[in-house]
């Protein structure tokens, strides 16, 4: 893990707090290793994590830190698009690095497709809730319950909530339902006590959704919890493995983590990945409204699955490239054409963005050549205007067989200035550079905090809800705990 810049104070963290170790991805040169292929991810807890600690004072550990996730956070203007069986539009960009004169930025987007209110497939969803001692509290459960109360009153007829609750054993508090008040009258009821038998409480919580399957309609399993597994099976691969297994018979997952000090990311990540899930991170009642009632159909209603990203550079136009983020979700290159190989799924309405630092050719390189890795010279003929060749892989949901797209990056999605690319690709680079100095990475150890906030100011552009302005001024903040 890279070490934290010097200008950045250590701070005294939580010590029950569990996440993810992951190495930041290397350079690497083109003419060695000119595929880079990952997974999907729209996951957003990351961003809301960091922002809890820096609201309390403290830096987020570095492992907390996962950029894919802070950019994915914030909504952005693509094209629309209408067609189900091509679900995305796609767009590139191409601007200089903020924070390095000699590389550029290339910046991949796409967006979901949203169903319109009418032709959104009903819910049959199961709400698994921690109720364990260590969910007691204004920030856990009672968040939890706030969050989910709201979810409740957006419910439409013909769709089923039951409830599944876990502390010491797993207990179904609620089957199937589309009576509204009788769900929110049993979210009323819950309360904390007991240790946390997690396992057990998915274990139910699947079992309830098989019994009341519906064809045709979301069938899916809400976990919110702390992550502080203690009882029972705990042991993240053999829950993830579970969960992986359900995917299998059509049954999505979400988590919703909470809480501070005890919080297992780790468990709530692992399991995400493998159940075709999205993970969350809920710190206050605006952001558990966020995601279960504004983006309530990005985060539960599925366009496509297994979605991969695979990106060939052109060694005529590039010399080096670094993928900034999406660690935890690289896929080998045979990945890519193997349908048999899990990857995200993304929501109706959801937008992914993936950003590489690039290196032109000829340009100065952060590795030295091998004498002998590459023979002849440079292919500059065929498919010369081209940086990279973008594809994207993608099931509809229910299918087995993967569809591919196919797009060049051409110099035509080049701007020659920062001041010429798009508000979004401004503030997504502003929040790449936001969470790399967070994580400690050294690359842009020269860029300052101000800098930063001022990039993302001059790029809030349309921000009816405000993310924009709260971000410019948790960069800020940060800016205030160095010292």
């Amino acid at each position: 893990m890279a070490s934290r810049p010097a200008t950045l104070a250590p701070m005294p963290q939580p010590a029950g707090d569990r996440f993810p170790e992951a190495t930041a991805n290397p350079v690497k040169l083109v003419t060695e290793e000119p595929v880079s292929t990952f997974a999907a991810d729209v996951d957003t807890a990351s961003y809301a994590v960091a922002r809890r600690f820096l609201r309390q004072g403290m830096l987020p550990p570095a492992e907390a830190v996962r950029v894919e996730e802070m950019v994915n956070y914030f909504p952005y203007e693509l094209p629309a698009v209408q067609d189900r069986d091509q679900p995305f539009s796609a767009r590139v960009g191409i601007m200089p690095a903020p924070w390095n004169a000699e590389a550029k930025l290339m910046t991949v987007s796409i967006k979901a497709m949203s169903l319109e209110a009418g032709a959104r497939p009903p819910l049959n969803l199961v709400l698994v809730i921690d109720v364990s001692g260590s969910m007691a509290g204004p920030d856990r459960l009672d968040l939890v319950k706030s969050s989910l109360r709201d979810f409740a009153r957006d419910l439409r007829p013909g769709d089923k909530v039951g409830i599944v609750v876990y502390a010491g054993a797993a207990e179904v508090k609620l089957e199937p339902t589309s009576d509204k008040d009788e769900i929110i009258d049993t979210i009323d009821g819950l309360s904390a006590g007991g240790s946390t038998a997690g396992g057990a409480g998915l274990k139910e919580a699947y079992d309830l959704v098989r019994r009341h399957y519906a064809r045709g309609a979301v069938n899916r399993v809400i976990l919110a919890t702390d992550g502080d597994f203690n009882v029972g099976n705990t042991d993240p691969s053999t829950l993830a493995d579970f969960v992986e297994g359900q995917k299998k018979k059509g049954i999505y997952l979400s988590v919703i983590g909470v809480g501070v000090g005890n919080m297992n990311d780790l468990l709530m990540q692992a399991i995400a990945q493998k159940g075709n899930g999205n993970a969350y991170y809920v710190d206050t009642a605006l952001e558990g409204r966020k995601v279960l009632r504004e983006e309530a159909a990005s985060t539960l209603i599925p366009v496509a699955d297994d979605v991969k990203f695979q990106v060939e550079f052109n060694p005529a136009r590039v010399s080096q490239y670094r993928l900034i983020g999406y660690e935890t979700r690289a896929l080998a290159r045979e990945d890519f054409n193997d349908d048999k190989v899990d990857a995200g799924d993304v929501g109706s309405g959801a937008s992914v963005t993936a950003i590489y630092e690039i290196v032109p050719a000829g340009g100065r390189t952060a590795i030295d050549p091998l004498r002998y890795g590459f023979a002849g010279p440079l292919p500059v003929r065929k498919h010369g205007d081209e940086f990279a060749l973008l594809r994207i892989r993608y099931k509809l949901p229910g299918n087995s067989t993967s569809r591919l797209i196919e797009r060049p990056v051409t110099s035509r999605d080049e701007v020659s200035s920062l001041a010429q690319a798009s508000e979004d690709q401004r503030f997504q680079a502003a929040v790449a550079a936001y969470a790399q100095k967070l994580a400690g990475a050294s690359q842009v150890a020269d860029l300052s905090w101000d800098e930063i906030a001022n990039l993302a100011d001059g790029a809030r552009g349309r921000d009816p809800e405000g993310y924009r302005a709260e971000f410019v001024q948790l960069v800020r903040t940060v800016d205030g705990l160095a010292p």
